[in-house]
C-alpha cells in the first residue's frame, strides 16, 4: 500500500469517529439545517425553468401578459433562498459553537486526568495553542460536510438534472470536465495533507513561544534577552508565514484548474448551441435556460471541487485532537479501588525504588516512617531525590518497586482523589489561579465557608495584608498572583493548605525563595498549620531541621543517615553534622535564629 493510501486509511476513520460521536446529538438541528439547504437548492434549481418561458413566450412570442406571473415567481424564489440561507447559516453556527464548547470541555476534563509525566513532555503554551486551533478545525469539518452533502451536492444534482432534462447532448459536453477535475483535486489533496499538519505544528510552536515569553517577561528583562528572543521569534514567524503561503499555493491550485475547465465547457456548450440554432432554428429559450442552469451549477461544482481540499485540512486538526484525547493516563485507579480512610496520617516508605525513565533511577530501596502527628525533615544535596518523595506520596507517578502506605494502606490500591484529599501541599513556588483571593484559598476545599476561609487566612498571617487590599478577600490576584509579593502568595498558599484540613502536610522548600522578613512570617504560619499533622518537609533552613521530630539525610537517591538532631550530631564524620557545622559557622545559630546571611542546607 502506497503512502497516500495509508494516509487516506488513517484519515477516514477520524471523519467517521467525529460524525458518530456528535451527529446524533444534533439530529433536530441537522434536520432543520438540511431542510433549509434543500430549500436553497430547490429554489436555485427552479431559476433555469423560468428562463425558457421568459425568453420563448415573453420576448420571442411577445406574450407580455405572462410578465407579472414570471416576475412574481422570480421574487418568491429569491425570497425563499434568502430566508433559507439565513436559517441554515444560523443553525450551523449554533451547532459549530456548541461543538467548540463541547470539545474544549472534553479536552480540559481529559487533561485533568493525565499525570505529571504527560506535562513534563509537553510545553504548556504550545499545547494550549494547538488545542485551540484543532478544536476550530473539528467545528469547520462538520459544518463543511453538511453544507457540501445537503447543500452543494443536492443543488448540483438538481441543476444537472435540469440540464439533462433541457438538453442531454449539451449536458454531455458540459460534464466532460468532471474526470480531469477529480484527478487534479486528488493530486492536490495528497500534497495538502502533509503541509497542513506541518502548519498546525509550526503555529502551535509560535503561539506557545509567545505565551511563554510573556509569562517569563521578568526574566527576559533581567537578562536583557529581548534581542535574542526577537530573533528567535522572527524565525518562527517566518517559518509560519512560509507554511501558510505554501498551503495557499497548494490549496488554491484548484481555482485556476477548475476555472480553465469550466471555461472550456461553457465555450463548448455555447459553440454547439450556436451551431444548432443556426442549423436547426432551435428557439433560444431552451439554450438560455440550459446556459443559466450551467452557470448556476458552476458555483456548487467549484465548492465541491474545493471541499475535499479544505476537508483534508480540517481532518488533520481533528486527527490531532483525537491523538490527545486517546492518551491514556498512566496513574489510573484500579477497577473497584476503595477510597482511603486515614485518620492518623502515618506515612511509611517500604523499599521504594523509582526512576522517571528506566535508565535514570532517582530513588533506590528507600524505607522510612513519618510518624503520625510529627514532623519529618528531609535534607540532601540537589538531585538527592527529596522532591521526588513528595511527588510519590501524592502518587503523581507509580513506583518501580516497593510500596508507600498511609495508616497501613497501600496508596496504589486506593483512588487518587481520596488519597490527595488527605494531603495538603505547599510548594516552593506558590501558584495562584485567575480569580479572587477568596477563590484561591477555597480551592483547598470547595465546600469551605467564608468564615473558614477567613480563619485560615488569619492562621496563615495573610489577613493583615488582605484587609488592606482594595476589595479585601474579593481582590483579583492577577495572572499567577503577580500583583502580590512572593511572601504574600506563599501565605495564601498556606491558607489554602490550612482550609483543606488534611491530616498530612507536605512542604517542598516552602520558604526557600523568600527574603528573611517574609520567611519569618511564613515560617510562623507554617508552625501553626503543622501542629497535630503528619508533616514531611523538604528542609531549607537549619531552624526547620533542628526542630523536626525526625531527620532524614539523602544522597544519590538513598537514605544515608536518619534520626533526631542530637542523634545525627553524635555521628562522627556524619553528613548531617558536617552540614550543621558549615551553617552555624556561616551565620545560622543552633537555636534556629536566622542571620542576615540566610545560609541554606545544600
Amino acid at each position: 500500500m502506497n503512502s497516500a493510501a495509508r494516509q487516506q486509511d488513517a484519515i477516514l476513520p477520524v471523519l467517521k469517529r467525529v460524525l458518530s460521536e456528535n451527529a446524533r446529538d444534533y439530529v433536530g438541528l441537522y434536520i432543520a439545517a438540511i431542510a433549509c439547504l434543500l430549500a436553497v437548492a430547490g429554489a436555485t434549481a427552479f431559476i433555469p425553468w423560468v428562463m425558457r418561458p421568459l425568453i420563448d413566450d415573453v420576448f420571442y412570442n411577445q406574450r407580455f401578459e405572462l410578465i407579472p406571473l414570471i416576475c412574481g415567481a422570480i421574487a418568491v424564489v429569491f425570497f425563499i433562498r434568502g430566508l433559507a440561507t439565513y436559517g441554515q447559516s444560523v443553525i450551523l453556527a449554533m451547532i459549530g459553537n456548541n461543538l467548540v464548547a463541547r470539545y474544549q470541555k472534553r479536552i480540559f476534563d481529559h487533561l485533568m486526568k493525565l499525570g505529571l509525566d504527560f506535562y513534563s513532555e509537553q510545553r504548556s503554551g504550545r499545547l494550549a495553542a494547538q488545542i485551540n486551533e484543532n478544536v476550530l478545525g473539528v467545528r469547520d469539518m462538520l459544518g463543511m460536510t453538511l453544507r457540501s452533502v445537503a447543500g452543494d451536492a443536492v443543488l448540483l444534482i438538481a441543476l444537472v438534472g435540469a440540464m439533462i432534462a433541457l438538453d442531454p447532448m449539451l449536458s454531455l459536453i458540459a460534464l466532460l470536465i468532471g474526470p480531469p477535475l477529480v484527478y487534479a483535486v486528488n493530486k492536490i489533496m495528497r500534497r495538502l495533507r502533509r503541509v497542513a499538519r506541518q502548519a498546525v505544528e509550526v503555529n502551535a510552536r509560535l503561539v506557545g513561544a509567545m505565551q511563554e515569553t510573556t509569562q517569563g517577561i521578568a526574566v527576559v528583562k533581567a537578562f536583557t534577552m529581548e534581542e535574542q528572543l526577537s530573533q528567535r521569534m522572527a524565525k518562527l514567524i517566518a517559518e509560519a508565514e512560509q507554511r501558510a503561503n505554501k498551503i495557499a499555493r497548494v490549496s488554491e491550485r484548484v481555482t485556476p484548474i477548475s476555472e480553465a475547465l469550466a471555461g472550456l465547457a461553457i465555450a463548448g456548450v455555447v459553440a454547439y448551441a450556436a451551431y444548432r440554432a443556426s442549423a436547426d432554428g432551435t428557439p433560444p429559450g431552451s439554450i438560455f435556460a440550459f446556459i443559466t442552469a450551467l452557470l448556476l451549477a458552476y458555483d456548487p461544482a467549484r465548492k465541491l471541487a474545493r471541499v475535499q481540499v479544505n476537508l483534508e485540512r480540517t481532518l488533520v486538526n481533528a486527527r490531532m485532537i483525537y491523538e490527545l484525547l486517546d492518551v491514556e493516563p498512566r496513574q489510573q485507579d484500579k477497577p473497584g479501588a476503595p477510597v482511603l480512610t486515614a485518620t492518623r496520617g502515618e506515612v511509611r516508605f517500604d523499599k521504594v525504588s523509582f526512576g522517571y525513565t528506566p535508565e535514570r533511577k532517582v530513588l533506590q530501596d528507600v524505607s522510612f516512617v513519618a510518624e503520625a502527628g510529627k514532623t519529618t525533615a528531609i535534607i540532601g544535596s540537589s538531585g538527592a531525590g527529596k522532591s521526588t518523595i513528595v511527588s510519590l506520596i501524592q502518587r503523581f507517578y507509580d513506583l518501580n518497586a516497593g510500596a508507600i502506605r498511609i495508616d497501613g494502606t497501600d496508596i496504589a490500591q486506593v483512588t487518587k482523589a481520596s488519597l490527595r484529599s488527605h494531603i495538603a501541599y505547599v510548594s516552593q513556588q506558590p501558584y495562584l489561579f485567575e480569580g479572587t483571593i477568596r477563590d484561591n484559598i477555597r480551592y483547598g476545599r470547595p465546600g469551605a465557608t467564608d468564615a473558614e476561609i477567613e480563619q485560615a487566612a488569619r492562621l496563615a498571617h495573610a489577613d493583615e495584608f488582605i484587609e488592606r487590599m482594595p476589595d479585601g478577600y474579593d481582590t483579583l490576584v492577577g495572572e499567577n498572583g503577580m500583583t502580590l509579593s512572593g511572601g504574600q502568595r506563599q501565605r495564601i498558599s498556606i491558607a489554602r493548605a490550612i482550609v483543606r484540613n488534611a491530616p498530612i502536610l507536605l512542604l517542598d522548600e516552602a520558604t526557600s525563595a523568600l527574603d528573611n522578613e517574609s520567611e519569618a512570617l511564613v515560617q510562623e504560619a507554617l508552625d501553626t498549620v503543622m501542629k497535630g499533622r503528619t508533616t514531611i518537609v523538604i528542609a531549607h533552613r537549619l531552624s526547620t531541621v533542628v526542630n523536626a521530630d525526625h531527620i532524614i539525610v539523602m544522597e544519590a537517591g538513598s537514605i544515608i543517615e536518619e534520626g533526631t538532631h542530637e542523634q545525627l550530631l553524635a555521628i562522627t564524620n556524619g553528613v548531617y553534622a558536617r552540614f550543621y557545622t558549615m551553617q552555624t559557622a556561616r551565620g545560622e545559630t543552633p537555636d534556629g535564629a536566622v542571620s542576615q546571611q540566610g545560609v541554606s542546607i545544600p
